[in-house]
C-alpha cells in the first residue's frame, strides 16, 4: 500500500466517505481496563447511531504537504512527517501519516458539533481511513473490511491520545443502527460482538420515544474517563462498575421488548451511579435537564464521558412530548444550547458518489 502515490492516485478523482455519530449508555464499559477484569458479567455497552453525519473528502495537493480543513477548525497543513499529532487535528494527521497521505488535502465537514460528546473524532476517523483505503483500491490493493477500518481507527486513536480509549465510537460509525456491544477477552477472533438490539422497520416509531439536547458548552472526556480509570485501577468503585453493567444489560433487554418504563428505570440508575462517583459528570444546565427528566418519567443520560457536550432522554411518547417543551425553555436559558433533530441513522459507513 505504502508503495503507490496517493497524490496521483487522487488526481483522477477525489474519494468521498460519510460516517454517523452516536448516542450510548454503558459507555466506559467500551474500555480493556474494565471489561477485562469485568469479563464474567459480560459487559456490554449500548449505542444508537444518529443521522449527523461526519462527511470526509481526500483530495490531490500540493506535493509533499497534507493539509486539513474542517469546520470548526482553523485550516492546517504541514509536511507529513513534521505533521503534529498533539493538534486539534492530530488524529486526522496521524491517520495520513499510517497511510502516507502526502501531497492530499482532507476536507471534514460534520453535522455535529465540536466537542459536543457524540463520537464525532471517531466518526472522522472511520470516514478519513474508508477514504484511504478505497484510494488505494483503485492502485490494485485489497480493500479494508468493515471491522478492519474499525479496529484501526481505534487503535490510532489511541494510541494519539495516550490513555485508553473505547471503541464502541468507531462500530457505531462504521455499522450504524441500534446495537448492544458485547466485549470479547480472547486472544482470538474479534473483540466485540454486535447485537441488533431494534430492527430498521422500528426506527421511526422508536425516534418518538427520544429526545436528543446539546447543552451549550463543549465536553472533555479525557477528565472524566481519566477519574473512572484511575478509580478503577486503584480499587475504588468496582461494586458500582458490576451494577452498571447490569443497567446496561436491563436497558438493552427492555428497549429490545419495547418497554420503556423498564428501560427508563435502567438508565436512570445507570446516571446516578455516575453521579455518585463523578458528581461533575453533570454541569449545572445538564443536572437541570436530568431531574426534569426524572420527574417527568423519562430516563435521562449524558452522552460520552458527560462533562459537557449533549444530553439524551427516553421514555413513553406523552412523557417525551412534556418533557421536549420543559428542556426548550429550560435550554434558552444558555446561549448555543437547542435540542437537535432525533434521526436515528440506520446506516453506517458509506462511499459517497
Amino acid at each position: 500500500m505504502m508503495s503507490h502515490d496517493l497524490r496521483e492516485i487522487l488526481k483522477t478523482k477525489p474519494v468521498e466517505t460519510s460516517a454517523p455519530c452516536r448516542i450510548d449508555m454503558g459507555g466506559t464499559l467500551d474500555i480493556s481496563t474494565f471489561y477485562y477484569p469485568l469479563r464474567h458479567l459480560r459487559p456490554c455497552t449500548f449505542n444508537m447511531a444518529m443521522d449527523l453525519r461526519t462527511h470526509v473528502r481526500i483530495a490531490s495537493y500540493n506535493k509533499g504537504m497534507t493539509k486539513i480543513a474542517s469546520r470548526g477548525f482553523e485550516d492546517a497543513a504541514y509536511p507529513l512527517d513534521e505533521a503534529p499529532f498533539d493538534h486539534p487535528l492530530g488524529l486526522m494527521f496521524a491517520i495520513a501519516a499510517y497511510f502516507r497521505a502526502e501531497g492530499v488535502q482532507i476536507d471534514i465537514d460534520s453535522s455535529s458539533l465540536p466537542c459536543s460528546a457524540l463520537g464525532g473524532s471517531s466518526s472522522a476517523a472511520v470516514a478519513l481511513i474508508a477514504a484511504f483505503a478505497k484510494a488505494y483500491e483503485r492502485a490494485g490493493e485489497k480493500p479494508l473490511s468493515p471491522q478492519a477500518i474499525a479496529q484501526l481507527a481505534h487503535a490510532i486513536e489511541e494510541s494519539v491520545a495516550g490513555v485508553p480509549c473505547g471503541c464502541q465510537d468507531q462500530l457505531a460509525a462504521v455499522y450504524g443502527g441500534v446495537n448492544a456491544w458485547y466485549w470479547k477477552t480472547e486472544m482470538d477472533g474479534p473483540r466485540f460482538r454486535q447485537q441488533p438490539v431494534v430492527e430498521k422497520a422500528s426506527l421511526k416509531c422508536l425516534e418518538k420515544h427520544l429526545l436528543l439536547a446539546y447543552c451549550g458548552i463543549p465536553h472533555e472526556s479525557k477528565n472524566i474517563n481519566g477519574q473512572w480509570v484511575r478509580q478503577f485501577v486503584s480499587g475504588k468503585y468496582r461494586d458500582r462498575w458490576a451494577k452498571i453493567v447490569a443497567c446496561t444489560q436491563a436497558f438493552v433487554n427492555a428497549l429490545a421488548k419495547g418497554n420503556f418504563m423498564d428501560a427508563t428505570q435502567a438508565m436512570n440508575q445507570e446516571t446516578a451511579i455516575r453521579i455518585e462517583m463523578t458528581p461533575d459528570v453533570l454541569d449545572p444546565m445538564g443536572e437541570r435537564l436530568v431531574r426534569a427528566a426524572i420527574e417527568a418519567e423519562c430516563g435521562a443520560r449524558f452522552t460520552g464521558a458527560g462533562g459537557g457536550g449533549c444530553l439524551w432522554a427516553i421514555g413513553e411518547i406523552e412523557n417525551i412530548d412534556t418533557l421536549r417543551k420543559i428542556w426548550e425553555k429550560a435550554l434558552t436559558g444558555r446561549e448555543g444550547a437547542c435540542l437537535l433533530e432525533m434521526k436515528i441513522g440506520s446506516d453506517g459507513l458509506r462511499f459517497e458518489a
